[in-house]
């Protein structure tokens, strides 16, 4: 896969990241709700039943306010009486979390009736449309783990680093159990809140815990200092920083202060997009350190890499390729092939070739949370299974 494919790919899927909204004309229904994700005691932006958005700002001074979520095209808002812009989507937007920012006279800021949240390599507003499926993402009344920051030494950067350690419940009191450990990626532009903060990746772990489907685990997430170059400057990207500082610095700082299994067969990689493209990279050179392989929207593993990578067939225990169905669609699919190849059919063939390996489809999704959350829920029932 070169550099410059990586690029260009990443360049196409993020042109319709955060809202990617079915066409067509519908009748608005005025059943709008605050969102999930607004500041305490603030009424917008609301979600209606349809998955329409309407936002309302203050800016009596203002001559334009547009909001906008990822590539789409803005939504321009209207100046009331009151000096308050207010305006609607002009079509449903899907299901899940969305980033969104505002543009008033031309600047760029973020909406103070929400809660903000890393990405794009800034912060920025977040609005929860609900899913029909929330319910294994939902927070409720079971026990929960507990995420944890930690500051870990890097040798390599001359910095002290931070990663967030995700322990389930029970973790205190067993003090002789010891846990597998899935290392998870964040995408381009993100960083090592957002497994969490967006992906509510603690959530889905309490809920499959307290459901009896997956046998409990660490989850690690790090920086995977991918922001260090601006997406259009990814044909530079350099894999080997990151590789030096997940493998030879945080794994075993998580291993000396954490009780894992600290072996290969008790590791896992997975990653969102870029954070996928990093984990395709890193556990094919070192298969004595992971056995189980996750890639969200973030690339495929083709018969070649396994004929290419000695050991595989006997070190890997599991494959998982996901993608939300919009990325498979036309014209989308076409450019799914700069990260190694037809994802679907990658994945069949090493199922064929006695791999364990699962290709999975979000339905109704593009390359957003939504997706990448299902994701998680589905990988995690198939990690560790001896």
């Amino acid at each position: 896969m070169k550099p410059r494919t990586i690029a260009v790919v990443l360049l196409s899927l993020f042109g319709a990241a955060a809202a990617w909204a079915q066409s067509g004309p519908t009748p608005v229904r005025e059943d709008f709700k605050p969102s999930t994700l607004n500041q305490p005691g603030q009424e917008y932006p609301q979600v209606n039943s349809q998955r329409y958005a309407r936002f309302r700002v203050v800016a009596p001074q203002a001559q334009s306010v547009i909001v906008s979520l990822g590539g789409r095209e803005g939504t321009p808002l209207h100046k009331g009486e009151d000096g308050a812009w207010t305006g609607t989507t002009a079509v449903p937007l899907d299901e899940g979390f969305h980033y969104y920012r505002l543009s008033v006279d031309g600047g760029t800021f973020n909406d103070p009736g929400a809660l903000n949240f890393y990405g794009s390599t800034r912060w920025e507003s977040g609005i929860e449309v609900p899913a029909g499926d929330q319910d294994f993402y939902a927070l409720k009344d079971v026990p929960h783990g507990r995420v944890e920051q930690v500051l870990f030494p890097s040798k390599s950067t001359g910095t002290v680093r931070r990663a967030f350690v995700y322990t389930p419940p029970g973790y205190d009191r067993d003090v002789a159990a010891r846990y597998p450990v899935l290392y998870l990626q964040h995408g381009w532009g993100e960083d090592e809140t957002a497994w969490s903060n967006q992906g509510r990746a603690h959530l889905i772990m309490d809920n499959l815990i307290a459901a009896g489907k997956i046998r409990p685990f660490l989850i690690v997430m790090t920086y995977g200092m991918t922001n260090d170059v601006r997406i259009g400057g990814l044909a530079k990207f350099d894999f080997n920083p990151f590789r030096t500082v997940l493998v030879d610095e945080l794994i075993p700082y998580v291993d000396a202060h954490f009780r894992t299994l600290p072996d290969a067969a008790h590791r896992a990689m997975a990653g969102l997009s870029m954070g996928g493209m990093e984990t395709r990279w890193i556990t094919l050179k070192h298969l004595d350190t992971f056995s189980h392989i996750g890639l969200f929207s973030g690339g495929s593993i083709s018969p070649a890499d396994v004929k290419a990578t000695p050991g595989f067939k006997e070190k890997v225990k599991l494959v998982f390729v996901g993608y939300g169905s919009r990325e498979l669609a036309p014209p989308r699919a076409g450019a799914l092939a700069g990260f190694g190849g037809d994802p679907r059919a990658d994945t069949e063939a090493l199922a064929q070739d006695g791999i364990r390996s699962v290709f999975y489809v979000s339905p109704d999704t593009a390359h957003e949370f939504q997706s990448w959350r299902r994701c998680l829920f589905q990988f995690a029932p198939l990690l560790f299974r001896e």
